[in-house]
């Protein structure tokens, strides 16, 4: 059995005499008075070993070495160190968005937390309060908070993001697109589903003038509208737009693959060259999703189920997982086979074909 890593071993008893008076330390985490301070980089400080413990295992570990130049210098007269040492928070900026986008893509909510507060509290030192640059903050916030079903937090977040947008009217389009998708899942998660709706409607608006009408990032605007429909039991309706999704998911991994026309067994080619980590995991529940509800119907779409499976199939082609892309070819293969002359079913038995030609050839070093 496994033991939880001791927080004894990183951090210190605050020794109040080492710092000047009035200069009271507070927790990292909840901002409360601070007793432990950790012994790495001594400028960051705890409430309790809990808390350290958490923006450890969340973020300190990777962002430790870089907090001692930032909060060391306080007042630096010197000009060019002034632009090194916000360089130096830039770079604890994109450390922090990246690690939040990465634990909330694993479902780890509360694990996202710390690096989604340091960077609202960096972004806050380096461009101001209220500023359009701290909405990243605001929404990985929001969206830790949603998994963790506090939903009084995502309020208080969102709205702070609202605000910030309209106290910058040269907000774009990217912003709007991601504000309101964030505020239509708020919605969904608190059962308002007109509100939602509004909302994801307003988040294709601004998603396709950003990206495109077509693109795979306006199709998940769509696809959540989609779910509120079946939840309101408009079911024809949510399934014309999952349809929708699943056609530009259809076209754009159809391209993909044409560029990478071999792919080796066991390779994930996509965390170098397609996609973020985030975006695989959230295409592949998209796709799982509406593949799931269309053989649940009482009378299935067999061209439908073609289109989703196939697409999981060339998904997991280019994630180099070959009994996925078998297990899926296979029921995209007899899916269309139903439809006399059906147009994916000679593209879906070239897959297949190929990933069994990759299976049988000989490793290197075999033999």
């Amino acid at each position: 059995m496994t033991s939880k890593p001791q927080a004894s071993g990183v951090t210190s008893n605050i020794m109040p005499l080492a710092f000047p008076r009035g200069k009271e330390k507070f927790c990292e985490l909840c901002k409360r008075e601070a007793y432990l301070q950790c012994t790495q980089c001594q400028v960051t400080f705890y409430c309790d070993a809990k808390h350290q413990q958490a923006d450890w295992v969340g973020i300190h570990e990777r962002i430790c070495h870089l907090l001692v130049p930032i909060r060391s210098q306080i007042d630096i007269p010197d000009q060019a160190a002034r632009r090194e040492n916000q360089l130096r928070k830039t770079k604890l900026i994109e450390i922090c968005r990246l690690v939040a986008q990465s634990k909330l893509s694993e479902g780890k909510h509360e694990e996202a937390l710390p690096a989604a507060h340091c960077l609202l509290y960096t972004s806050i030192d380096v461009h101001g309060p209220n500023t359009i640059q701290l909405i990243p903050a605001y929404l990985l916030l929001a969206e830790a908070n949603m998994g963790l079903d506090n939903l009084a937090a995502v309020a208080e977040l969102l709205s702070q993001a609202e605000w910030a947008v309209l106290k910058s009217p040269e907000s774009g389009p990217l912003i709007q697109h991601q504000l309101h998708r964030s505020l239509g899942r708020f919605h969904t998660s608190a059962g308002n589903l007109e509100d939602a709706l509004y909302h994801f409607a307003n988040d294709i608006y601004f998603a396709s003038e950003e990206y495109g009408l077509d693109s795979i990032t306006t199709s998940k605007g769509y696809f959540l509208m989609a779910d509120i429909f079946v939840r309101q039991g408009k079911v024809l309706i949510g399934r014309s737009l999952y349809s929708k999704v699943a056609q530009t998911w259809h076209n754009h991994l159809s391209g993909l693959l044409k560029t990478h026309v071999k792919i080796p067994q066991n390779c994930d080619v996509s965390s170098d060259s397609f996609y973020e980590i985030s975006q695989q995991v959230e295409m592949d529940e998209m796709l799982r999703a509406m593949l799931e509800f269309e053989q649940k119907q009482f009378r299935r779409d067999a061209a439908q189920t073609a289109l989703l499976a196939h697409c999981l199939a060339m998904l997991w082609l280019l994630r180099g997982d070959f009994q996925k892309v078998l297990g899926f070819g296979s029921t995209a293969l007899q899916a269309s086979q139903q439809i006399p002359k059906h147009d994916l079913t000679e593209s879906i038995q070239r897959l297949l074909q190929q990933v069994q030609s990759l299976q049988t050839e000989p490793q290197p070093g075999s033999g």
